[in-house]
């Protein structure tokens, strides 16, 4: 694969975040093998995995959006730099919908092999999320 087409993954991956988009692009980007070693727990794994991950999202977001803000190549590296938003109004591993509407920020680390996303490592601010959230106090 060339530098291009293993950044374009990494765009790719922001569409699977977006309400808006068809999840068709898990089967196109994603390894039927594929491993995340940040993924919430409890999921199953490869690609239907991912379909889960993605659900549980945009279920508790419903009008979720994610845009890949700086994607950089290092052989078979794909590293994303990204912000995602949207509206609490689903349920969120437990918590009730809040209604509250807000974006954070993540890193995710991509290996890539035959064309396909085969491990995944990622970081967002979970923190930040679950302040806006109104479930952790926020710092003053």
């Amino acid at each position: 694969m060339s530098t291009e087409q293993n950044r374009a993954l990494g765009h790719r991956w922001a569409e699977i975040w977006n309400h808006d988009k068809d999840l068709s692009v898990i089967d196109e980007i994603v390894d039927p093998n594929f491993v995340s070693h940040s993924a919430p727990p409890g999921l199953a794994p490869g690609i239907e995995g991912v379909r889960q991950w993605a659900a549980l999202f945009r279920q508790a977001f419903p009008d979720i959006w994610s845009t890949a803000d700086d994607v950089i190549v290092e052989g078979d590296r794909v590293v994303e730099r990204f912000t995602s938003g949207g509206t609490h109004k689903g349920e969120f591993f437990g918590i009730p919908p809040t209604g509250v509407s807000g974006s954070i920020t993540g890193i995710n680390i991509f290996r890539v092999a035959n064309g396909k996303i085969v491990e995944h490592w990622g970081n967002s601010d979970d923190l930040g999320l679950m302040q806006k959230l109104g479930v952790i106090p926020a710092m003053a």
